[in-house]
């Protein structure tokens, strides 16, 4: 049974729901990210503030939260814990947007335009080093192994995507562990390590991080998918940004793999050899949602969501489980 598209009956969403049920744990992580900031050098905590400031949905260190709350873990461990999974996540962003010359991050001028590339990776470095703080305090190798792990993949996988972009002959296997590197591989670790400071057994653990890994991935083959249909001011970003870029996403490689010769002449003119006009991202909308490309999408995104609940059934019943369950078909249908 594919994973049901919410509804709009209400006017919270499952991720505002975990953001009120762990309120007082994310101040206290939001604390933490401001402490570990800080630094004699003014434009690092400036810098770093821009971006964590201009909003995101956290749901990374929210997975890590709820996590451990789930089982009665020790919160204060947590709390560190989320701030370092935070910080991995906007070291991440910095270099992606260098990498990406992008000019928009969540509605406002990306980092690197207003502060410049070299800062922005430097910065990044620096928040990466805070984390690798953090995870070392906690004083478990356990959590250390599993989130420079998580770290070292991410890399990985920005690195693969850079070989598959503006490659035609990208298969869906490709982008899939693309995407499992740089998005889900740090989900499944955000999970994880709840488990692992409650002392559970390694089934528990290993359901944790099968659920992260699976939300992982369905998250962001919904992201973009989002690229190509979203309503502009609610993602907070430029529409059209991977296509621009030559990413080989979900709704291009759906949409190849039924391209007639002159579909794959533009596919190629435009993503292969990079000659853009200003036509032509409207041109690949209406090709991809030709062939269905988005549905195709959300489809694939369904599939891994069933993962992701599936993951979750031996785990005790409680509130904190329902809004984990209930995130999945949040996240791939939300608007933004």
């Amino acid at each position: 049974m594919s994973v049901l598209k919410p509804k709009n009956e209400t006017k919270t969403s499952p991720l505002d729901d975990l953001q009120v049920a762990l309120g007082g744990d994310m101040n206290a992580v939001n604390d933490l990210i401001i402490k570990h900031m800080q630094s004699e050098v003014p434009l690092i905590p400036q810098l770093a503030s821009y971006l964590i400031a201009s909003g995101g949905k956290r749901i990374r260190p929210l997975l890590t939260l709820a996590s451990t709350q789930i089982f009665n873990g020790e919160m204060s461990r947590a709390h560190a814990l989320a701030a370092s999974v935070e910080f991995i996540h906007t070291a991440t962003l910095l270099h992606d947007d260098v990498v990406d010359n992008s000019e928009e991050r969540r509605g406002k001028e990306s980092a690197n335009v207003v502060f410049g590339n070299e800062a922005s990776v430097l910065v990044g470095d620096f928040l990466f080093s805070r984390a690798f703080q953090l995870m070392v305090s906690d004083g478990s190798l356990e959590v250390l192994r599993i989130l420079s792990n998580a770290s070292a993949i991410i890399s990985e996988g920005e690195v693969k995507q850079l070989s598959t972009q503006n490659n035609l002959d990208t298969s869906m296997d490709d982008y899939l562990k693309v995407i499992e590197g740089k998005t889900a591989s740090l989900f499944a670790a955000a999970c994880e390590v709840g488990p692992v400071i409650a002392d559970q057994n390694k089934e528990t653990i290993k359901s944790l991080r099968d659920y992260g890994m699976a939300l992982g991935m369905a998250f962001q083959i919904a992201d973009d998918v989002l690229d190509y249909d979203a309503d502009r001011q609610k993602l907070g970003k430029t529409i059209g940004d991977d296509f621009r870029e030559g990413k080989m996403t979900a709704p291009i490689l759906f949409a190849l793999e039924k391209a007639n010769d002159e579909e794959r002449a533009f596919w190629e003119r435009t993503l292969g050899q990079k000659d853009q006009n200003d036509s032509d991202l409207e041109k690949a909308q209406d090709l991809i949602r030709k062939h269905d490309a988005l549905g195709e999408g959300l489809a694939l995104a369904e599939g891994f969501g069933d993962q992701a609940i599936k993951a979750l059934r031996s785990v005790p019943d409680s509130a904190i489980k329902d809004m984990l369950v209930t995130l999945v078909p949040f996240s791939i249908h939300r608007e933004y």
